[in-house]
């Protein structure tokens, strides 16, 4: 239940929009198609984006969840990327396979998954997760694309 005080301090949320962004290198251009209708300084968010991703690898692609109230301001979360895209990175492949149950993509080790796992870990909506299920999770994402996890890659 929310206090009297927190109902009476909300702001009216205009929208939720989520976004995907390069780490580092966020510029107003791109990103203004889909974001300049809500009315917010574009600017001003990407100088904010860049300040809380300048600790990532630049061009890494961040997800980001953008909260624009009806005042213009905004709040916004970032996640890491998605787990398809640690794997291809750490396959080297560029897609998955077209037949996933039948032909393979690639292989991945155990150890990859487990790191894999541990960055995702820190997600805001992944860290109360236990690893284990972290490392379930990527599994079947990487079974979908055709990526076979073995013990050890020879």
């Amino acid at each position: 239940m929310s206090t009297l005080k927190e109902i009476l301090t909300r702001r009216p949320v205009l929208t939720s929009i989520r976004v995907t962004a390069p780490a580092g290198a966020a510029t107003p251009q791109p990103l203004s198609k889909g974001l300049g209708q809500y009315r917010m300084n574009m600017m001003a968010f990407c100088k904010d984006f860049n300040a809380q991703t300048q600790n990532f690898k630049p061009g890494i692609p961040m997800a980001v969840t953008l909260t624009v109230f009806k005042d213009n301001t905004y709040e916004f979360t970032v996640k890491s990327p998605s787990v398809s895209w640690y794997l291809k990175n750490a396959t080297g492949v560029d897609s998955g396979s077209s037949r996933p149950k039948h032909a393979v993509a690639s292989e991945l080790s155990v150890r990859h998954l487990y790191e894999i796992a541990k960055v995702k870990q820190s997600d805001p909506y992944c860290q109360y997760m236990p690893l284990e299920s972290i490392c379930k999770s990527i599994i079947g994402t990487a079974n979908s694309m055709g990526i076979k996890i073995v013990k050890d890659l020879d």
